[in-house]
This record gives structure tokens, sequence and C-alpha cells, in this order.
């Protein structure tokens, strides 16, 4: 009889690929790059501070030690910026494969009767315009000759309001539009997906629990708050070719909240 076993998945399935990761010294853009590099990938993340930067290398490299661990200090809403952290994580093949496009600000809290317009402006200008600028680099670099993964960041508060981070969640929103319009124009070669986490335990959503964690996690149906790890396993997932007939699409990563109404 023929064996029709698959064979064992590869502990190093990004081996050979290059990935850029935004705002990575912290939180979610840190585990997932440290999973990419597990991974096998080459991957150069970008952060505003030196010091956090060279922080986060190290950690990444404990993690994977053979691991090629790129830094850029780029401000993501800098086209300058952007081309330079593109051009690093192009350096050697030419391309980046992997794009994960995780930077995000919420300097406004609060009603929207109430928000400063110039926060309003920025937040957009960050989380969508910069997230399009990220992705037109890569594929001017060589993801349009060699195809490529773009994995964007959202946010649960873009599929619903939440009444105290509006104009976060309007730009989510609209993140998660980009996306679907951005995997119907680049595909069959780039794949564009994005998660929506709902609050993940880091110091970005750190107002929105430590009042009181156990009370804010108990309302999820798995009883507990989100984690990088939980992000990043996903990532590692949708730009993976495990997942190569998945594009379009955004995935809710919430501990079941959302499904309960």
């Amino acid at each position: 009889m023929t064996d029709v076993t698959s064979p064992a998945p590869s502990s190093r399935p990004l081996s050979g690929r290059t990935a850029l990761v935004t705002g990575a010294s912290r939180g979610i853009g840190l585990a997932t790059a440290t999973e990419l590099a597990v991974r096998g990938a080459v991957v150069t993340i970008t952060g505003r501070k030196p010091d956090a930067l060279a922080a986060a290398q190290e950690s990444i490299a404990a993690a994977a030690p053979d691991a090629d661990v790129r830094t850029v200090v780029a401000n993501t809403g800098s086209a300058d910026d952007r081309r330079a952290a593109v051009a690093e994580a192009a350096r050697d093949r030419g391309t980046v494969d992997i794009l994960v496009n995780n930077t995000g600000i919420n300097p406004v809290y609060g009603p929207l009767m109430d928000a400063d317009l110039d926060a309003v402006r920025k937040i957009f200008d960050v989380n969508v315009v910069a997230a399009l600028g990220f992705v037109q680099e890569c594929f001017r670099a060589g993801m349009s000759r060699t195809g490529g993964a773009v994995v964007n960041i959202a946010s649960t508060a873009g599929l619903r309001s939440t009444g105290v981070i509006a104009a976060y969640g309007a730009s989510k929103a609209a993140l998660i539009r980009l996306t679907a319009e951005l995997a119907a124009e680049l595909g069959p070669g780039i794949r564009v997906n994005a998660i929506a986490p709902n609050i993940v335990k880091t110091q970005f959503a750190e107002a929105l629990y430590s009042a009181d964690e156990q009370a804010v996690a108990a309302r999820f149906p798995m009883k507990r708050l989100g984690t990088p790890p939980d992000v990043a396993n996903l990532v590692a997932f949708l730009v993976d070719d495990a997942s190569g007939w998945i594009t379009g699409e955004t995935v809710t990563l919430d501990g079941g909240l959302l499904a309960g109404g």
C-alpha cells in the first residue's frame, strides 16, 4: 500500500525568506519578529528608539541564536524612513518576502466630538497611510516580481464601536478595508491579510485592562486576555505557504468575545 502520509513540517519553514516587521521593539511586533526568526526568516525590525531596538535584537537572538536580525531606526510616518527600512530588508535577496505592518498609535481617547483633529489625522497617517506606504515600497523593491505576503495588524475596534477609542477604531476599519483592496489588486503573487486582535497584554493596551485585569478577562469566553505570542503565531501561519489560498481576510483574534454579540 502506498504511504500517503504527509511529510513532517520543517521546523524552519521560512528559511531564506526576508521579513520586515514594523514597530517591533516590544509587544506584538517583537513577538512576531521573534517567531519569524525562529522559523528561519531573515528579519528586519523597525522602531523609533535605538536602545529599545538593540534590546529587541538581543531578545530575538536569545530565542533564535542562528537568526539574522537587523534593526532600522525609523519613524513609520516618514517616507524616507520607510524607504530605508525596506532597502535594508531587501539588501541580500533584492526583495522583501514578508511585510508585517504592526506599527499603530492611539493618542486620542474619548468622544469624537472632543477629538483634536490634528491628532486624528496623525492616527490615520500612521495606522493607514503609512501601512500602504510600506506595501508600495516593498512592491517596488522586488515583491512585485517575486511575490510575498503582507499582514496588517488591525483591531476588533475596527469591527465594532468601542465608545472609548473611536478614532483609533475608525483607522483600523480603514486598514481592514485597505487589506481587502490590496488583496484584490495584488493577487495572485502577493497575498494580503489582516489580524484583528482584541485586548492583548501589552504596554500599548495597558490602560484597557490594568485597573482590574481579572474582571476584564472574565468577559472573554476563553477567560483570559490575549498575549503577543497569540498574535505572532497567527501571523506566522498567514505568511507561510500553508495558508497559500488565504488572501483578503481579516482574522478576528479575540478569545471568542465577539461571538457573544
